[in-house]
């Protein structure tokens, strides 16, 4: 987008002056004498519209007189980066003007050229000027009060500082989250965006601001250019990563590295010429790259993908500025004045979109990541661990114990005869059977135990700091809070039992030793005739009596169940 600043609109006026040219550049004496007033042609309209970059005079001829009343000044807009020298009736000496360099004027704003007509102009005199344009955009000729001048130069600055102030902003932005997230797509926008501020500085005029770079941009139309080609090459190589151009849509990936390509020829011409052709070339490249990007963005968004919306809401005002903007020059029409600011507006409010389109596809994907991280740490049935996850985490509490000397205990259950449930009752009723049983167990522990499904109807649930006795009692918690009522599903009872086994981990022994043995006590738990809790110490299986302990006293109390 950053080369839409080439294309600035300029304003409609009455007509106030008969323009003329000469194609020749003869010495002021010559031409002020008059020798050369036969040889002036004249144009259409109240623009002086130079296609070459030789100086070149300009004769304005007062249709009605200037009154001095109001302090009329000579204002010439748009003036890019022109330099011009204006003769008044009675002066020695031209008053030079340009937009940046030692004869630019700080008194007005970068708006416009101002010349001060102290005398006014009477009907029939004329104004001359020599002119060395570096661009072909028309430069509007006008006479207007100082009051209205400097109105005019405060509603300018304030609309000039809310688009580089809001692409500063915006490119600062990018380049933290770049920094912070270490997303490609960050970099290029806050490359794009800071290329549009400093091309629209550069063109606009407010690097003034800064003596030695305002010499340089005064002196050598390059420097700008060089801006606006960077912008669309970073514009396009964030398209191409925003859109994911390579995977969904590969032609016009193509396309965009063939303009990019050129782009890159261009800005080495670029350090080595000046010549009129090249700013020609440079915006028919961009306006393929602006097509190219507008047509794939309109393309994704038919096919859904949520990036294109903001793409097609950020580029589509722009293509409508630059048909206005074409058809002016190709002289269609006049734009209206506000069309001069319409541009730089549309850059800032694209840039902003943007931003918060790029901002929220960051979004998508950190909510594509944490789902994903989600399903692989939690059951989805169940709301409990997955399997890898509750064994990593046990391995790092078993870790901590060993290097603590702290007891740690596991219990494994699974609910007696769930085969029978599916085969009974089908697989939506077994699906209910084990979130009920999830939730009436998982609410007898403590909130720092680990409950996580190990496969099928199969849980293990990891006790820090629990000594094998205190976890029997929590596993006859466990128990009870599942053979204390039947559990209701689909407006049927049904009689459910859990069998249990316990184990402690003993000092310097692997997890996989004390899941075996875990595993080991629940197999016992079944052999009596199931709904049991052996606990597995270093000798010998211990198991208590089956009568469910609803009661017990300790650290694991026990809350409202299903």
């Amino acid at each position: 987008m950053a080369a839409f600043g080439m294309l600035v609109a300029t304003s409609a006026s009455a007509q106030l002056f008969d323009v003329s040219r000469l194609d020749d550049d003869p010495v002021p004496l010559e031409v002020l004498s008059g020798r050369h007033q036969g040889e002036f042609a004249r144009v259409e309209g109240q623009a002086i519209h130079e296609t070459s970059r030789r100086p070149r005079w300009w004769r304005l001829t007062a249709r009605e007189a200037v009154q001095p009343a109001e302090s009329p000044h000579l204002v010439l807009r748009f003036p890019y980066l022109n330099h011009v020298e204006v003769w008044r009736p009675g002066d020695a000496v031209p008053v030079r003007r340009s937009l940046v360099g030692s004869e630019s004027d700080p008194e007005f704003s970068t708006r416009a050229l101002v010349i001060p007509m102290p005398q006014g102009l009477a009907t029939g005199e004329s104004i001359y000027l020599r002119v060395t344009a570096f661009s072909s955009s028309p430069m509007s000729v006008d006479v207007e009060p100082l009051a209205a001048v400097h109105r005019q130069d405060l509603r300018h600055v304030a609309l000039r500082t809310f688009v580089l102030g809001t692409l500063v902003v915006l490119a600062l932005l990018a380049v933290g989250f770049w920094v912070g997230i270490g997303e490609r797509t960050y970099a290029y926008l806050s490359l794009t965006l800071a290329a549009q501020a400093f091309y629209l500085a550069c063109v606009g005029g407010e690097v003034r601001a800064v003596p030695w770079l305002a010499e340089l941009v005064g002196s050598d139309p390059r420097v700008g250019r060089m801006f606006g080609l960077l912008g669309v090459v970073a514009s396009n190589s964030f398209v191409a990563l925003y859109l994911n151009l390579p995977e969904r849509h590969a032609r016009f990936m193509r396309v965009l590295h063939g303009c990019n390509a050129a782009l890159l020829v261009l800005l080495l011409a670029n350090l080595g010429t000046a010549a009129g052709w090249l700013p020609w070339v440079a915006n028919t490249v961009f306006l393929v790259s602006a097509v190219t990007t507008f047509a794939v963005s309109v393309v994704a968004a038919w096919g859904r993908q949520r990036e294109a919306y903001f793409m097609v809401l950020s580029w589509a005002p722009m293509i409508v500025l630059v048909l206005l903007r074409l058809g002016e020059l190709l002289g269609g029409w006049r734009n209206p004045e506000w069309m001069e600011y319409a541009f730089p507006i549309g850059l800032a409010m694209g840039g902003l979109v943007l931003t918060i389109g790029l901002t929220d596809h960051m979004h998508q994907m950190r909510r594509d990541r944490d789902h994903a991280s989600r399903l692989a740490t939690y059951d989805v049935l169940t709301g409990a661990l997955t399997r890898s996850a509750i064994n990593e985490r046990l391995e790092a509490l078993a870790e901590a114990a060993h290097r603590g000397r702290r007891p740690l205990s596991v219990v494994f259950f699974d609910i007696d005869y769930f085969k029978r449930i599916n085969d009974a009752h089908g697989h939506r009723v077994g699906d209910q059977t084990l979130r009920i049983v999830a939730l009436r167990t998982r609410n007898r522990l403590r909130t720092y135990d680990l409950f996580g499904r190990y496969g099928g109807d199969e849980v293990l649930v990891v006790l820090p700091d629990t000594q094998l006795r205190e976890a029997l009692c929590v596993a006859e918690n466990l128990r009870a809070a599942v053979n204390c009522r039947p559990l209701s599903i689909e407006n049927r009872l049904f009689n459910t039992t859990l069998s249990l086994g316990v184990a402690e981990l003993h000092y310097g022994e692997t997890v996989e030793k004390l899941l075996e043995r875990a595993d080991a006590a629940l197999y016992a738990s079944k052999a009596p005739g199931r709904a049991r809790v052996p606990g597995y110490t270093a000798s010998r299986l211990r198991t208590p009596a089956a009568t469910p302990v609803s009661n017990t006293a300790n650290s694991h109390g026990a809350s409202t169940v299903v």
